[in-house]
């Protein structure tokens, strides 16, 4: 049977029934894991784990450091939906179908999300191995995921004066600080991938303000915020970018910063959930 549409698109509320049929725990935080934060996962104690091709609208990512599974269960005695992985843009997708799961996270009843990704650093004072908490970002993808017919019960004009939550931001640094890890906190680029940037395009960046660049996160956060869910946003900085390094930059080596930051991310994003207030 084909799951119900709306607009011509499938149906958010399908798979979030399906995620409340998987599990009687119904958490109002959700994390979605990008490169660099997977291994937070093995503090999880799961209670069921869903692969995306269970959940209708969902994709498979197709990128490695992304598992494509759903989890429900507990985080340091906090109740967690976690989406270990992402699909994206330079994938050959719509940004509609990109964010598809947060407007199922939001059908399911989540309020505060937090995002997560590998980021290269624009800013001269980023290394690898650093954090970067959102302060705002830019959205230089060249489309956005509101583009469309209007969805009903959701403002098409969406207001992103401060997308990224406050409260929820102060809870992040403060875990930042008992952790003693390096946060920094900046605007993130996002654009469409997936080459990476010309020396030129990164200085003119720079130049624009932004801290640090990546090719996800802001359409997942735009539809959040269209949502009234709570964002916040966290890169870990695999790289220089284009026009500080001395090599060339590759995926391989994005993802073996992001393994050797695992256990900084993993202790970050666990001191948050252990001290999480909901708003």
């Amino acid at each position: 049977m084909n799951p119900p549409k709306v607009s011509g698109k499938v149906n958010p509320k399908t798979a979030a029934n399906a995620l409340k049929s998987a599990s009687s725990l119904r958490p109002k935080l959700a994390i979605i894991l990008g490169s660099g934060f997977i291994s937070v996962t093995n503090e999880v104690s799961s209670d069921r784990e869903i692969p995306y091709q269970k959940l209708a609208g969902f994709m498979a990512p197709s990128v490695a450091g992304h598992a494509g599974v759903a989890i429900i269960g507990r985080l340091f005695d906090t109740d967690i939906l976690i989406l270990n992985g992402r699909t994206h843009y330079y994938e050959g997708h719509s940004l509609a179908q990109i964010t598809h799961p947060i407007r199922v996270i939001a059908e399911y009843g989540i309020e505060d999300l937090i995002l997560t990704n590998a980021a290269g650093g624009i800013n001269r004072k980023y290394k690898p191995g650093d954090f970067m908490l959102f302060k705002d970002h830019m959205n230089f993808m060249g489309d956005n995921p509101l583009r469309g017919p209007s969805i009903p019960r959701r403002d098409r004009f969406t207001d992103l004066t401060q997308t990224y939550d406050p409260a929820i931001a102060k809870q992040i640094k403060a875990a930042g600080r008992k952790i003693k890890t390096k946060l920094h906190c900046g605007t993130y680029c996002a654009v469409s991938g997936p080459s990476y940037e010309t020396p030129a395009e990164i200085n003119a960046y720079r130049k624009l303000g932004a801290d640090a660049i990546g090719m996800s996160t802001v359409p997942e956060a735009i539809v959040a915020r269209q949502c009234g869910i709570r964002v916040a946003a966290i890169s870990c900085i695999t790289n220089e970018a284009a026009d500080s390094n001395n090599y060339p930059l590759s995926h391989n080596d994005v993802l073996e910063s992001g393994l050797l930051a695992a256990k900084t991310s993993s202790k970050l994003l666990g001191e948050f959930t252990r001290n999480y207030v909901q708003g």
